[in-house]
């Protein structure tokens, strides 16, 4: 018993010892332009001043409910898209976290 404890005792130590021996991982310095990139892709669409036609970029939005946008103007918040009745709750929802209703 004592010769199987003695062993798993070395395993254990010589495993800790080489992850202590083992070069630390570098930061990926690779992923931070892509993530400003992407954060510049995801910058919310303005309501209020935002073209027809990027407005029909949406998903759920099409030519119709851009115009529908368009003629509603101007919103006080976003979620005035839907108190207003231009857009149906359900398409709001895919599309509130990309938009937002800037004041003049």
């Amino acid at each position: 018993m004592n010769r199987i404890t003695a062993l798993l005792v070395a395993a254990v130590a010589s495993i800790g010892l080489a992850y202590a021996q083992a070069p630390a991982k570098k930061p990926d310095t690779a992923a931070k332009p892509a993530a400003t990139a992407e954060a510049a892709k995801k910058e919310k669409m303005d309501i209020n001043s935002a073209s027809e036609a990027e407005l029909a970029t949406l998903p759920g939005i099409g030519e119709a409910r851009a115009k529908a946008i368009v003629k509603g103007r101007p919103y006080k918040g976003k979620d005035d898209l839907v108190q207003k009745k231009v857009l149906t709750k359900g398409v709001y929802d895919k599309i509130k976290d990309d938009i937002i209703a800037k004041q003049k």
